[in-house]
């Protein structure tokens, strides 16, 4: 970096302290040469102004949602976006980090990953009650990664790099393997610039029984750049994120463009915390919430290193009946913006404004109170969405069911279907049927790679068209298979998971969307690309499935063990017993009966018997 000397300091002579020198340098007048230049440098360098070109960005915001149900759901957003190119592999580019993190920095560039995607999930989003989420994520843990096309074998930096986030994490993502790995043809497309058509670079996991807890949360916090020390992540308090009714934080990495033209690449690192409050679980009772009521906690300065810093509240369908409710402190700016192809209301809370804060306790607490006219809102329900589950009866067959709805009044579009079902579940590939409005819907598009016992999963992949106002039931049926008694967890008997169904599709928007994704917009806008203003583009998950095999009587080796012991003990014993003791010939004695007739027979003077 360049120093650059104050206005009109240029042609200025600096002075330095000169230091008189003998017979060379010593050691203290090299010392004081050392602080004189520094000095001089400092007094040529303007006051409060960073000296390098800083090639990185940070940015956070949380949005909070008022649900028709009577929740309040949160969404947290960290972006953090790099000028650097780590495909490149130019050591000197990435060997100083300033607000990306060095932990996942260097995880990156050692496996050449192009694109990583990782999801904890505690509970599920109720898309019928709740509306349609900025990012699903299915329960339990996702993983799915691009890598670059420089690796040579895939499958080896799979499972190293699973193993290392596992650590990173403190997850159990080791547990990933080849028995619940799979390979998308089609459904998980990158989400940055690159324009990949090999899949063979993709891997995708997922665990469903994964728990999610606070060992999760600390080193997530740790990839901000303030950390839980100010800005929005002083909100992120554990105890009370994990008392809420859904709980998702994830991470994700990928390329974008660095201007409009995409001349060049940038790293955008976006870390993303989604949780609901129940605020009637809560004790309070009352639809009246505040920041403090949720966290616990109030705003007290913003973070240092963010560029942009914001809190936005969705007030759509109240901007028009503004008796029902009230703000504090008054919003100061308002926000119209098109998210999941629908307009939508916000008042924005501009975090970098010194006035929002309290001048008597330096803090800021959003607070909103419905007045009493205000009556409960009508459930908003998602033009698509999706549910599953199974049916039948007895621990031999099965059968998955699977429901799409498009509430759509008169526009019909495709949707991408994957199923990841487990090799323990024999699938009847011939019984797939789809049916929509009582007809057959023939899929566009079909792939299917059949299942091997203890080494990979079925994986399912159908494009199938949803027509206009119908509800689409896609079945198949299945067979538990046997497992060894090793197999089998610590709690056979609480069944095994079966992951999320995951569809991709592009809805039609009742509104023009927005193209140009370099455009100064909010984060919650940038998840997903745009390319047609007239659709957008949503990938749900399914409920996890709960399946029970055929579990043998474990607490028969237990009374096994307990028989054998007491055979042993009674059997062995006695016999061991007989082996090892001491007979003695004993010369028999008189009894008590013959006691007492000596003593009478001596009273008598009679000699004794």
């Amino acid at each position: 970096c360049r120093l650059s000397s104050r206005p009109g300091s240029a042609g200025r002579v600096m002075a330095v302290p000169t230091v008189p020198m003998a017979m060379g340098p010593s050691p203290g007048s090299r010392l004081l040469l050392a602080v004189g230049l520094l000095a001089a440098a400092s007094s040529a360098l303007p006051l409060g102004t960073g000296q390098c070109a800083q090639r990185d960005r940070f940015e956070e915001e949380l949005v909070l949602k008022p649900l028709s149900t009577g929740d309040v759901a949160a969404n947290f957003q960290f972006r953090t976006r790099w000028d650097v190119d780590l495909g490149h592999g130019d050591k000197s580019r990435v060997s100083h980090y300033r607000l990306f993190p060095k932990s996942l920095g260097q995880v990156l560039s050692k496996f050449a990953v192009r694109e990583l995607h990782l999801s904890f999930t505690h509970g599920f989003w109720r898309r019928t009650g709740w509306g349609q989420p900025f990012l699903q994520a299915p329960p339990g843990a996702e993983l799915w990664v691009w890598f670059q096309p420089s690796v040579t074998d895939v499958d080896t930096t799979w499972k190293e790099l699973s193993n290392v986030l596992s650590g990173l994490f403190c997850a159990s993502l080791n547990f990933i393997d080849s028995t619940n790995t799979v390979t998308p043809t089609a459904s998980f497309k990158p989400l940055g610039i690159i324009n990949e058509t090999n899949h063979n670079y993709l891997r995708y996991a997922a665990l469903p029984r994964e728990i999610v807890c606070t060992e999760n949360l600390t080193p997530w916090k740790k990839l901000l750049p303030c950390g839980s020390k100010a800005g929005l992540g002083v909100l992120l308090k554990a105890e009370r994120l994990f008392h809420t009714s859904y709980h998702s934080q994830a991470v994700h990495v990928r390329p974008v463009c660095r201007d409009q033209l995409c001349t060049s690449i940038s790293w955008e690192l976006t870390l993303s915390l989604s949780v609901v409050f129940d605020l009637h679980a809560a004790g309070s009772g009352k639809r009246e919430w505040s920041l403090f009521k949720m966290f616990s906690r109030t705003l007290t300065e913003v973070c240092p290193l963010a560029s942009q810093s914001a809190i936005y509240v969705d007030v759509t369908g109240k901007e028009k009946i503004n008796d029902t409710y009230e703000l504090m402190p008054p919003v100061p700016k308002w926000l119209n913006a098109t998210v999941h192809g629908q307009k939508r209301f916000y008042a924005v809370y501009n975090l970098m404004n010194p006035e929002l804060y309290s001048a008597s306790s330096h803090s800021l607490n959003v607070v909103l109170k419905w007045k009493p006219s205000k009556q409960f809102a009508v459930p908003e329900v998602p033009v698509f969405h999706a549910e599953r589950y199974v049916s039948g009866f007895g621990l031999w067959t099965g059968k998955i069911n699977t429901l799409i709805y498009n509430y759509h009044p008169y526009r019909s579009f495709p949707v991408l279907m994957m199923e990841v079902v487990p090799w323990y579940l024999r699938l009847y590939v011939h019984t797939l049927t789809i049916n929509t409005k009582g007809k057959e819907n023939k899929p566009s598009y079909i792939h299917y790679q059949p299942a091997k016992d203890r080494e990979c999963p079925h994986l399912l992949e159908m494009l199938i068209q949803l027509p206009a106002n119908s509800i689409t039931k896609i079945s198949i049926e299945f067979e538990r298979a046997l497992l060894k008694w090793t197999e089998y967890p610590p709690d056979p008997n609480h069944g095994f998971y079966v992951g999320s169904s995951v569809l991709s599709a592009l809805v039609p928007s009742s509104v023009t969307m927005e193209t140009n994704s370099t455009k100064p917009m909010p984060l919650f806008n940038r998840l997903f690309p745009f390319i047609d203003p007239s659709v957008y583009f949503v990938r749900l998950y399914t409920e996890a499935l709960l399946v029970n095999l055929p579990t043998p009587d474990f607490s028969m080796p237990y009374n096994v063990i307990c028989l054998t012991c007491t055979v042993v003990a009674v059997g062995y014993g006695s016999f061991y017993n007989l082996l090892t003791r001491t007979f003695q010939i004993a010369e028999p004695t008189g009894g008590v009966a013959k006691k007492i007739a000596n003593v009478i027979r001596r009273l008598r003077g009679v000699p004794p018997i």
